[in-house]
C-alpha cells in the first residue's frame, strides 16, 4: 500500500518554549485542538508525558491511543499511532523554530491505509483535522491562557 504523507505549517507568536508545553500537555490539547479529550493511558518511561507514555485521545466516536516516540525539549514532539483508526504505521514529527519572533510549527506526518482504496481519503481527512489542530495552536499559545496554565506551574 502506497504511503501518505501531509505536511501543515502554523506560525504562533508564541515562544517555541511555550507551543512544545502545550504539545507535552495532553490534558491541554482539547483547549486548542478538536480533540475531545486526552489521558494519559500510560506513563512513559521517565514518568508522566515522556518517551513511551500512552495517550487515550477521544473525538466523537473515534478513540485513538498514540504513543509519545520523539521528544527534544522545545524543538521536536513526534508521536505514532497505536490503534484506533484504520491507518499503518501512522507518526508525525512535531518540528518547532524560532521565526519572526514567535515558532514556525511544522507538523508532518505519514501512515499506509490499512483498508485499500482509502488512503486518499484519510489523507484529506486527517491534513484538514491536523490544520485544525495546528491553527488552534497557534492561537492558543498567542492567549494569556498558554502564558502559565495550570500544569505548567
Amino acid at each position: 500500500m502506497a504511503s501518505q504523507r501531509i505536511s501543515v505549517t502554523a506560525w504562533p507568536t508564541a515562544a517555541p518554549d511555550v507551543v512544545y508545553h502545550l504539545l507535552c500537555s495532553g490534558a491541554i490539547w482539547p483547549a486548542w485542538s478538536p480533540i475531545g479529550s486526552c489521558e494519559l493511558e500510560r506513563p512513559g518511561s521517565n514518568g508522566g508525558e515522556s518517551i513511551g507514555a500512552v495517550r487515550l485521545l477521544r473525538t466523537g466516536l473515534v478513540r485513538s491511543h498514540e504513543e509519545i516516540v520523539a521528544l527534544d525539549q522545545d524543538r521536536l514532539f513526534g508521536y505514532a499511532l497505536l490503534h484506533g483508526m484504520p491507518l499503518r504505521d501512522y507518526r508525525a514529527a512535531i518540528e518547532l523554530g524560532e521565526d519572526r519572533g514567535g515558532t514556525t510549527v511544522r507538523w508532518p506526518s505519514s501512515f499506509s491505509a490499512a483498508i485499500p482504496g482509502t488512503g486518499w481519503f484519510y489523507r484529506w481527512f486527517l491534513h484538514r483535522f491536523i490544520k485544525r489542530c495546528a491553527d488552534g495552536l497557534a492561537v492558543f499559545a498567542a492567549s494569556p491562557s498558554a502564558a502559565d496554565p495550570p500544569e505548567r506551574s
